[in-house]
């Protein structure tokens, strides 16, 4: 119920945003009448002109700067009343044309000089027409490497661990060896703290011979501690691989999973979408307000003019007051009354509660999502046979109908933490100046407490809709179970988020350097292409192509591994549940694979016959 009055109280801000708001305000400039230029009256003059009243005191008609895309200030012409001393000025000493500080009106053309940033979007814009079918080839190569490395997994997963394990200790090793040789090389030298005292040259200090052996040390303790590590937890790590080597397998069997990504990237971009239309109506609703104004009042027939009397500049006709021929639709200010306009501010900090609210949500409907997905490949006892038909598309409508509310609290929990962290930025940001140290080191701890906090939140969600997806009760309930499920297995926890972790590491690495790496050397002109027909010089920015693949890779990766990573964690914490509920008995039986019974010494105990 909450839910629904959040998100009906959201549409009729929306709705109210755009009845008022006016997008033609970023897109065209206004002139000091309130009117646009490049519409309209003014189609043919798109720029709007600067004039500077101590400039034009000692030059005739001298303008100041010729700027398009700005806006007029709203407060160039306070009232009617100077309205009107202006109008008699012009009509008394027939002046074509008054020079009024911070006034401005349409021009036909932009006379800045410089950086055309137009010249430079066309360029750019040229440069992905002529490439796109190469930046296309280069994010299909990310995605068929990211697919190909997941899957190859299952059967390189020992190998690429241990080998980069084997890599961290030698890395340790070769530096606990370059230290002790440059600690004895430096066994003559006199150079200590004392002679050298405080100094920003850092290698002044490398000159020291205590800094080696400090280096040393530290080095030292270091590997002793990975190593004892490596020797107790080498059970744990066997684990872990074997629970990577699940995930790969299930992948395997349920390969919609891995595109699940873009329905999230789908949803979050009508999150963005509409919140950025939103905010654009909500600062764009101060309309123009105009009144019909006479330019001469001597003129008897002027007082049929009320003294309210609105009035539209584009659809005003002089013929409609025939006894005031004067009459003329003059700009008055910006509508800054009413209930909507006092109370901007505070919309738009509601629509960006509003979109964190929405996107956590969009986040969280595709973490329960993938975890049913995969809580049903772990809870098939017979694999692949008693996997579900369609277990993704199950899934997300069982996740819809039953789980909608759950999600949209643990959503809602979060961004609460959120936006507590944007106004600490924001008062940071606006009281900097003003602070005093102690102020300072206040803000400081407020904010690392709340990132701290936003970073635990997003731990206890992430497990609790895997159980939300698993058992189907809500969230609170289900946060309490995975975090003392967790907490029972931390050791076991941590060793597979390191492992997981550094394994995926790898991952983007080899995917984003790769394809990254091809990328430079092909738009950069390296790689030559017989039988096509582009040209790397005929680029005019070759880093753009490169940019854009890059980026575009590391998408890719981050979402193909995402699920990976979701999968893991899911099969792990089913693999803990069904340590604690089951004995291997034909009653119990365990559900685990034969590599995690192997591992941990148990098996299935046969059924009795007879």
């Amino acid at each position: 119920m909450f839910l629904l009055l959040i998100n009906m109280f959201d549409v009729c801000i929306s709705s109210v945003a755009w009845l008022y708001g006016d997008p033609r305000h970023v897109l065209y400039p206004r002139n000091s009448t309130g009117m646009f230029c490049g519409i309209g009256q003014n189609k043919d003059k798109p720029n709007v002109m600067y004039f500077d009243i101590v400039k034009c005191a000692t030059a005739t008609n001298v303008m100041a700067a010729a700027l398009q895309g700005l806006q007029c200030p709203t407060t160039q012409v306070p009232d009617l009343y100077f309205n009107s001393f202006i109008i008699s000025l012009r009509s008394t000493y027939n002046i074509d044309k008054i020079f009024i500080p911070k006034t401005c009106f349409c021009v036909h053309s932009d006379l800045t000089n410089g950086f055309n940033i137009k010249e430079v979007g066309l360029r750019i814009f040229e440069d992905f027409a002529k490439s796109w079918q190469w930046i296309v080839a280069g994010l299909v190569i990310a995605m068929v490497v990211s697919v190909f490395f997941l899957l190859l997994l299952r059967f390189t997963a020992p190998v690429l661990i241990w080998v980069l394990i084997i890599g961290v200790l030698a890395v340790g090793a070769f530096g606990i060896w370059y230290c002790y040789n440059e600690y004895m090389s430096l066994s003559n030298s006199a150079l200590t703290y004392n002679n050298v005292g405080f100094t920003t040259n850092v290698q002044v200090y490398l000159q020291v011979r205590d800094t080696w052996l400090a280096f040393l040390i530290i080095l030292s303790i270091v590997e002793a501690v990975l190593l004892l590590a490596l020797i107790f937890l080498r059970t744990r790590i066997l684990i872990a691989i074997a629970l990577i080597q699940e995930t790969s397998k299930a992948l395997g069997h349920m390969m919609s999973t891995l595109f699940y990504p873009i329905v999230t990237f789908v949803l979050l971009l009508v999150c963005v979408s509409y919140w950025g239309i939103t905010a654009l109506y909500l600062a764009t609703s101060g309309a123009p307000f105009y009144k019909v104004v006479a330019m001469n009042t001597s003129q008897s027939g002027c007082s049929v003019i009320r003294a309210n009397e609105t009035c539209d500049p584009e659809t005003f006709n002089t013929t409609q007051y025939p006894t005031c021929p004067s009459a003329r639709c003059v700009f008055i200010n910006y509508n800054t009354e009413g209930l909507f306009q006092r109370n901007l501010f505070n919309l738009q900090i509601y629509n960006v509660f509003a979109f964190l609210w929405c996107v956590n949500f969009v986040i969280a409907l595709g973490h329960c999502t993938l975890a049913g997905t995969f809580a049903s490949y772990y809870w098939a006892f017979s694999k692949p046979a008693d996997i579900p038909t369609f277990p993704l598309i199950q899934s997300f409508m069982r996740a819809l109908r039953y789980h909608v509310g759950s999600l949209a609290f643990g959503a809602l929990i979060l961004t609460l933490v959120q936006i507590v962290r944007i106004i600490l930025e924001y008062l940071d940001h606006k009281f900097k100046e003003a602070q005093n140290p102690c102020t300072r080191f206040i803000m400081c701890c407020l904010k690392c407490c709340f990132y701290c906090l936003e970073k635990f939140i997003k731990f206890i969600n992430r497990n609790a809709y895997i159980m939300i997806a698993i058992y189907g009760k809500n969230f609170c309930v289900s946060a309490k179970n995975a975090f003392s499920l967790l907490m029972r297995n931390i050791i076991r926890v941590v060793v597979l988020d390191k492992v997981t972790d550094l394994l995926l590491f790898f991952g983007k690495l080899l995917v984003v350097g790769g394809v990254g790496v091809l990328a430079f050397f092909f738009f950069s002109g390296r790689i030559q292409t017989p039988g096509t027909t582009f040209e790397t010089a005929a680029l005019n920015y070759y880093w753009m192509p490169i940019i854009t693949v890059v980026f575009g890779a590391y998408l890719i990766a981050h979402g193909f591994f995402s699920v990976y990573n979701m999968g893991v964690d899911t099969l792990f914490l089913c693999f803990l549940e069904d340590l604690e509920r089951n004995d291997g008995s034909p009653q119990k039986p365990y559900f685990m694979s034969k590599n995690l019974m192997k591992i941990l010494n148990k098996k299935n105990k046969p059924a009795k016959t007879g």
